[in-house]
């Protein structure tokens, strides 16, 4: 692959791992005020950081390169790029009102949905912008929604964990929720790679399992066990021993997980971007 084309993929790389962030974190905000019993200054914190992250992103996204930069954007829909950053800037904002106003004591669901609804149009968006074709781009949509779900999700996990070191009297429900959350987006994960890896899923995939001998193998393999396997072994520990109250435990399990989940993201982007394959 020509050196300008990795080059290219890696603003492209950072703008999936903090759309992830932002989207996925604020979707764990949305589930919080829905479910759990989690406290005003953790679902505000942690919308906070989505409104943040949401920032970054769209910073990135308005500096994306040109399509005419690589060989594998060539075939995409530059016609989604202003309606991709005008959501991603309208994300941030409301998350941003959707902190203050439950710092403030106002936990609107309306405002929440609304900015979790923003946060599905800015995936759409970025399908439509990249998928290459319509069943391209609705299988690039589920890709990024379940990168969202689990970067974002962790790193909200992992907060509500170190939330319980200073708050100890917090009931468990809410931690063990987020940790099988976070385990079934991981589940789904594996079973994904396993259907694209076979069909040769995205637009450079190459069928029967060829992705995994291929070219791009090591970091498909990477993807596999660093960026799924591990995590979702590490979720499942987390949930166990979320439920006898080890929190110390349960946060340090979460903080690998961050990692851990992080890399492969960066792992899943990269393959999509630079080398064509969705796994």
């Amino acid at each position: 692959m020509p050196a300008e084309q990795i080059a290219a993929s890696l603003a492209y790389i950072n703008w999936t791992v903090l759309t992830g962030l932002a989207v996925g974190s604020f979707g764990a905000v949305v589930l919080g005020l829905f479910r759990t019993s989690a406290t005003k200054g953790y679902l505000g914190f942690v919308a906070l950081t989505s409104a943040a992250f949401g920032g970054l992103a769209w910073l990135s996204d308005v500096a994306l390169p040109s399509p005419v930069e690589s060989a594998l954007l060539a075939s995409w829909d530059v016609s989604w790029t202003t309606p991709r950053s005008v959501a991603l800037g309208l994300f941030a904002a409301i998350a941003l009102v959707n902190a203050i106003g439950i710092f403030a004591g106002a936990r609107s669901r309306l405002l929440a949905g609304a900015g979790l609804g923003l946060g599905v149009v800015v995936l759409v968006a970025a399908a439509g912008s990249w998928g290459g074709s319509i069943p391209g781009a609705v299988l690039l949509f589920v890709q990024l929604v379940v990168l969202a779900a689990a970067t974002g999700g962790v790193w909200a996990a992992m907060i509500l964990g170190h939330w319980y070191l200073v708050t100890p009297k917090l009931p468990e429900a809410p931690l063990i929720l987020f940790a099988r959350v976070l385990t079934g987006v991981i589940a789904l994960q594996l079973a994904l790679f396993v259907a694209w890896v076979i069909s040769g899923a995205g637009p450079e995939g190459v069928a029967g399992l060829g992705a995994l001998t291929g070219t791009w193998a090591l970091f498909v393999w990477l993807r596999l066990i660093v960026g799924i396997v591990f995590p979702l072994i590490v979720s499942w520990a987390a949930i166990q021993t979320a439920r006898t109250r080890s929190m110390e435990s349960a946060t340090g399990l979460l903080y690998i997980n961050v990692g851990t989940i992080a890399a492969g993201t960066i792992l899943a982007a990269g393959l999509y971007f630079g080398a064509g394959l969705l796994v």
